[in-house]
C-alpha cells in the first residue's frame, strides 16, 4: 500500500466567513428595544436620549440613528415587538378577539384584559409616552395609529359588527361608534388620572354601553 500524502484524501477546510451579521444585528436590535423600554420607565420620556439607549444597549448611537430617525421611532418599534412577545406568550390571545356568541361575556373578558395591560408597569410607561409625544408629533401620531391603535380598535368593531349579523346589537347602530362607547372612556380616565382603572369600572363600561346598544 502506498504511503504517498498526495493519494490520501484531503479535508477541505470551509472559507471563515465571520460573525453571523444578521444574528449579531438582531441581538444589537433587541438589546436597543430593551433599553429604549428600561429607560422610559426609569428616568421617564424626555429623560431618555438615543445617547443614553446606544450606552445601555452597548452600541454606537450610529447603529441607532441607521435603523431610526428619533428616540420616538425607537420606543414605537420596541413597544410594538413588547406587545408581540406577550401576545406569543398567550398563545396569540392579546391579538384576537374572543367570539363566544355572548357579547358581554367577550367584551367583559377583553375590557378586563386591557385593564390589566394599562396598569402593568412594563407596559404603562412606554405607552403613556407614545401617547403624549404623537400630540405634537404628526408623524409618530399617524404611525401609533396605524400600527397600534387601529387594528386593536377594529378587533371591538369587528366583534360588534358579529354581534349585529346574529341580532344582540340593534342594525341602526354604527359598530365604530358603538366601540368607541366602551374604548374612549377607559382611555380618558387612564390617561387623565380622573378615577381608579380597575375590572369593576371595565365591567360598569359594558353593562351601561350594551344597554344602549341592545335591541328595543
Amino acid at each position: 500500500m502506498s504511503t504517498d500524502s498526495a493519494a490520501q484524501p484531503t479535508a477541505v477546510r470551509p472559507p471563515d466567513r465571520g460573525p453571523n451579521a444578521a444574528r449579531r444585528s438582531e441581538r444589537s436590535r433587541r438589546a436597543i428595544y430593551e433599553a429604549a423600554l428600561a429607560l422610559v420607565s426609569e428616568v421617564g420620556y424626555q429623560r431618555t436620549t438615543i445617547e443614553g439607549i446606544a450606552a445601555r444597549a452597548g452600541v454606537g448611537k450610529q447603529t441607532i440613528y441607521r435603523w431610526w430617525p428619533a428616540k420616538a421611532d425607537v420606543l414605537l418599534e420596541a413597544f410594538l415587538d413588547l406587545g408581540e412577545q406577550a401576545s406569543a406568550a398567550a398563545g396569540g390571545a392579546s391579538w384576537s378577539f374572543p367570539d363566544t356568541g355572548d357579547l358581554a361575556a367577550d367584551l367583559t373578558f377583553v375590557m378586563r384584559a386591557t385593564v390589566d395591560e394599562l396598569l402593568d408597569p412594563k407596559f404603562e410607561a412606554p405607552w403613556r409616552a407614545l401617547a403624549a409625544e404623537s400630540v405634537a408629533n404628526d408623524r409618530l401620531r399617524e404611525e401609533f395609529a396605524t400600527k397600534l391603535l387601529e387594528p386593536q380598535f377594529r378587533l371591538y368593531v369587528d366583534r360588534i359588527g358579529s354581534a349585529q349579523d346574529s341580532g344582540q346589537v340593534r342594525a341602526d347602530v354604527d359598530p365604530r361608534i358603538a366601540a368607541e362607547l366602551l374604548v374612549a372612556p377607559l382611555a380618558q380616565r387612564w390617561l387623565q388620572h380622573t378615577a381608579p382603572l380597575s375590572h369593576a369600572y371595565a365591567d360598569a363600561l359594558v353593562d351601561h354601553a350594551l344597554r344602549g346598544l341592545a335591541p328595543r
